[in-house]
């Protein structure tokens, strides 16, 4: 194994959000390229925006996507959250339990790096209110810098609140390259004294972070673009640490069709809602895996084995990716066709029943006829109900579009409807033999043939002219329905 470490360290602030599958997918799969290692550690440290389940949520998405854990937080075999690794733990609020945080902010605070600051949110907001109203980057502004050491601990031990914050340098450009956006330079003095420790007592995300990556080994730290603006303080933490800071590799933003960002908080775009309309695993990861990334073929559509042989960041864009769900709609049907009729029988079964057309008791036989009457249209296992709806509507629900309605009011319609009636009468059902014949039957008995003959009676059963194999439709929908069906059109076209 190399010495490749990538962490996905997501916060359980609210459910997974497509553009975090994204990013653990691209740790995941450069892990995979690199023979690395994938950690999964969780940033909890803000508790205020904890959501209870999230944890268990992320997990559950993580496993149905196929993105594999290989060390810290991840289910067992009963679907229990659990952690394995030498690096523990991999929960950042246990980590805090566990002291782990403290030898480093007091080193930092001895060495004159960061200090002590007792002013209030309502002082700091009023700051940051002035700065903005006079042009200026809104931004703390050191007051508490110059407080000797000895009287912010006697003010500690009077039990004053107080925050820790990192003292920045005053003028220095800090560089660092990142593997796709290439050399990033920012001056300390458009940057903020961020707070290490908060009022609580944890640590914030961007000293967390730091000790966290240092202390689990990660070698490249992979996560979206808004966090550039952030890392400078972070290398600045490494280099006042004396550590050596990781790689950087920044993802391009995944963008909404409109070309914003396609965001949790509008809420778009989370994992679990693609779960819900019947995406498959592979589907879906296979589009991600193409949302900013491009291999080095005109091929699109790959197993999750072939992604990670050909993956890596050289080939990601530097600008956002429009998330655009046609193309998804297409990925994902190759993996429907790829189905055999009873696995996408038994993936379309749950949409059926929820839609309300079948119930439990549904025939399998019907239901794998069902599943390869429409496979070749089928995109996600939801577009099941939506396609064959009419199959299961009474007469007078079902909706027939604007081309069967003309179809309907032509000549010929009444004869051919009287011609499939009659036939229709003289069977006990329709079974196979019917359903194949009854067409070159009629068209030898009307002398009506091509679409003259097939529109109408495809009109007349299904509300369309248009659709899959017809005698399979006369098989699922049977000759009672049929029978009112074309007793209905008799009556009202």
């Amino acid at each position: 194994m190399s010495d490749v470490r990538v962490r996905f360290a997501p916060s359980p602030t609210g459910y997974l959000h497509i553009g975090g599958l994204r990013t653990a997918l691209f740790n995941y799969l450069y892990a995979r390229h690199t023979d690395g290692t994938m950690i999964l550690r969780i940033e909890d440290t803000d508790r205020t925006r904890f959501v209870e389940g999230a944890l268990e949520n992320l997990l559950k998405a993580l496993d149905w996507s196929g993105v594999e854990i290989d060390e810290g937080v991840m289910l067992d075999e009963n679907d229990q959250v659990t952690e394995k690794g030498e690096y523990g733990p991999y929960i950042q609020s246990d980590r805090v339990k566990a002291g782990i945080y403290n030898k480093y902010i007091e080193k930092l605070i001895e060495e004159d790096k960061a200090y002590y600051c007792f002013c209030s949110q309502e002082r700091i907001d009023k700051v940051r209110d002035r700065q903005k109203a006079d042009g200026l980057t809104p931004k703390y502004d050191g007051l508490c810098r110059s407080i000797p050491l000895e009287e912010a601990k006697e003010r500690i031990a009077n039990g004053e609140e107080y925050t820790v914050r990192l003292k920045l340098p005053k003028n220095r450009e800090i560089s660092f390259e990142d593997r796709i956006k290439g050399k990033i330079t920012f001056n300390t003095d458009d940057m903020d004294d961020q707070v290490l420790i908060k009022r609580d007592g944890f640590p914030t995300y961007h000293f967390a972070v730091v000790v966290d990556d240092h202390l689990m080994k990660i070698t490249h730290v992979v996560r979206g673009d808004e966090w550039i603006s952030s890392t400078p303080k972070h290398v600045y933490l490494y280099e006042a640490f004396g550590w050596d800071a990781p790689e950087y590799i920044h993802l391009p933003t995944v963008l909404n069709e409109d070309h914003k960002k396609y965001s949790k908080r509008n809420g778009d775009g989370m994992v679990e809602d693609f779960i819900a309309e019947g995406y498959t695993p592979e589907g879906l990861i296979n589009f991600l895996a193409l949302l900013g990334w491009s291999p080095d073929s005109e091929e699109e559509i790959f197993t999750m084995e072939e992604l990670a042989k050909q993956f890596d960041f050289d080939r990601v864009n530097k600008t956002g990716a429009v998330f655009d769900k046609r193309k998804l709609d297409w990925v994902n049907g190759h993996y429907v066709r790829d189905l055999s009729v009873e696995q996408l029988a038994k993936e379309i079964k749950p949409f059926m029943v929820e839609s309300g057309m079948i119930d439990e008791n549904y025939s399998d036989e019907n239901l794998n006829l069902l599943a390869e009457t429409w496979q070749s249209a089928i995109d996600k296992f939801s577009d099941a109900p939506k396609l064959s709806k009419n199959y299961f509507l009474d007469e007078n629900e079902i909706e027939w579009d604007e081309e069967a309605s003309e179809v309907l009011k032509e000549e010929n319609t009444k004869k051919l409807v009287d011609a499939y009636l009659e036939k229709l009468g003289e069977a006990d059902e329709i079974d196979e033999e019917f359903a194949k014949t009854i067409m070159k039957t009629i068209q030898k008995e009307t002398g009506i043939k091509g679409k003259n003959l097939w529109f109408p009676i495809r009109a007349a059963i299904t509300g369309s002219v248009h659709g899959p194999d017809l005698s399979n439709v006369m098989l699922l929908m049977g000759k009672e329905k049929i029978e009112k069906r074309l007793n209905y059109v008799k009556e009202n076209f």
